[in-house]
């Protein structure tokens, strides 16, 4: 393990900045490597090179306690979830994970708290090769806000506005978990169904392997962090086109159905966000979405793209009314 030097802290222990940044970020920043940084920790910048035919993409998410996390969460949870969001985006534009920064505030700096952030940061980062490179350490309410960097080959970035009339629309994964998890994150429960629910929100899987697959095949493409209805519109919008969706079709979490029941389950994945998946829209035929998808975990087609603006939800052939948009940060608490 990387944090063998100085000893495990024991709960309560503190180290000063210069303590963290030695025992702390600097072997975790080592711990992962990649290629193309030429610099990471130790300057007053990082240094990536990026191959002449590659492009750069950028992305930043801000995590702040109570809002988008509870603050007693295990920082382990914490340290995977901050990061994976932030891989979400660049999965969501086709692009590899290169390396990423970290600014944390933090009311203390308590050494087994960071420890413990800091594997669940390692363990994503190694999953998808990414390098931290830097960030910043301040006191006050807890937030994370993380920059990742990724690389996506030229011309091949997947974006919010290539929709056309007679796409499919297609989804990653199952939908309903996270947001129906929101009611149990204080229950350590052994219920399976609820443990399920739990480690959807605390863990996600951005879906980067998948998003390779569908760069220069996928008309469009975004992530649903916010919810799939509202996600969905914004990239409709940015088309210039319409959709017609069937909720039958929604793969609803099946844990999430146990809970809630099929309704209300079915609700959350229409409109409950911190699902991180990706929804897009494919030129082609079903034949041919499979033969590139291939072996990728489960993609579900849900609807077609209109020429008439605006998404329409479908329940048995008949529009459905949504219980709420979607998530959004100066409208809901």
């Amino acid at each position: 393990m990387m944090f063998s030097s100085p000893p495990p802290p024991s709960p309560g222990q503190s180290w000063d900045e210069r303590a963290c940044i030695e025992h702390l970020w600097q072997p975790l920043g080592q711990a992962v490597q990649h290629p193309w940084v030429l610099q990471g920790i130790g300057d007053d910048g990082a240094r990536l090179h990026l191959p002449a035919d590659h492009e750069l993409v950028l992305s930043v998410d801000t995590l702040v306690a109570d809002c988008h996390f509870p603050a007693a969460i295990d920082p382990e949870d914490l340290g995977w979830r901050a990061l994976a969001v932030n891989l979400s985006d660049l999965a969501a534009m086709g692009a590899q994970p290169v390396a990423y920064t970290l600014a944390l505030t933090i009311p203390s700096l308590d050494a087994h708290w960071l420890t413990g952030l800091c594997r669940g940061l390692l363990a994503l980062a190694r999953l998808h090769g990414v390098q931290l490179v830097g960030g910043d350490m301040t006191r006050g309410p807890l937030s994370l806000t993380l920059q990742v960097q990724g690389a996506v080959p030229v011309g091949q970035a997947l974006l919010r506005s290539g929709a056309r009339c007679g796409d499919l629309v297609c989804v990653s994964g199952d939908l309903g978990a996270a947001a129906v998890a929101l009611d149990w994150l204080d229950n350590d429960s052994n219920d399976a169904a609820i443990t399920a629910v739990r480690q959807a929100y605390f863990r996600p899987t951005p879906r980067c392997e998948l998003a390779y697959r569908l760069r220069g095949q996928a008309s469009a493409a975004l992530d649903i962090s916010d919810g799939l209805a509202l996600d969905l519109q914004r990239l409709l919008k940015a088309s210039g086109v319409g959709a017609r969706i069937h909720s039958e079709q929604i793969p609803v979490n099946p844990h999430a159905r146990a809970l809630q029941g099929q309704s209300r389950a079915l609700q959350q994945a229409l409109c409950g966000g911190d699902d991180y998946q990706l929804c897009f829209t494919w030129p082609g035929s079903e034949a041919a979405l499979n033969a590139c998808v291939g072996d990728q975990k489960q993609v579900t087609v849900i609807g077609r793209v209109t020429a008439e603006p605006g998404l329409v939800v479908l329940a048995n052939g008949q529009p459905m009314t949504l219980a709420q948009p979607g998530y959004d940060h100066f409208r809901n608490p």
